[in-house]
């Protein structure tokens, strides 16, 4: 198991999602994924039984080993819903279905991954959500937009996340 340098390029951005440099970051956390995250996430695509949702957030569990399903978001909740439930100062991973009108006009939707690591968060939960990004994102299979969160302004729907969305659209 080679240990990565500092100033590794991110290149695992299939889908255009952003590259970025992820300074001392890129270390495996060796977190792992609860095995629901990813059943929960296939009859989430499929709109089945108890899954007709609009949202998850998923945080790390108080262990720090594994990465749990915090909350789940009802279809009538919107992306404001799932901004007003993160956490102010703590980091979490979110999977939104966001509902859009494509530049022309047509009514889609795209099921977009947010990492939210703020910069108000303990420099410890911020290395161990970055490094564990990846866990949580093989288990989120076939998810490909991506999108990096430090503070409020780009989880702004109108300016931050829906310009990337639309490139997808």
């Amino acid at each position: 198991h080679h240990h990565n340098h500092a100033h590794t390029w991110n290149t695992k951005s299939r889908n255009g999602s952003h590259l970025l440099i992820e300074n001392d970051l890129n270390m495996s956390t060796g977190v792992v994924v609860a095995d629901d995250v990813a059943f929960s996430f296939n009859e989430f695509k499929l709109k089945r039984g108890d899954f007709k949702l609009r949202y998850f957030i998923y945080k790390m569990s108080d262990d720090r080993k594994t990465i749990v399903i915090e909350k789940k978001g009802e279809l009538s909740k919107t992306y404001d819903d799932f901004v007003a439930d993160l956490p102010e100062n703590d980091c979490r991973y979110g999977l939104v279905d966001l509902d859009f009108e494509s530049d022309d006009g047509r009514p889609t939707s795209k099921l977009v991954f947010i990492s939210w690591n703020p910069d108000t968060a303990k420099v410890r939960a911020k290395m161990l959500y970055s490094g564990s990004k990846e866990a949580i994102k093989s288990a989120l299979n076939g998810v490909g937009i991506h999108i990096n969160a430090t503070d409020h302004s780009e989880l702004d729907l109108e300016t931050a996340i829906l310009p990337v969305v639309k490139k997808f659209a």
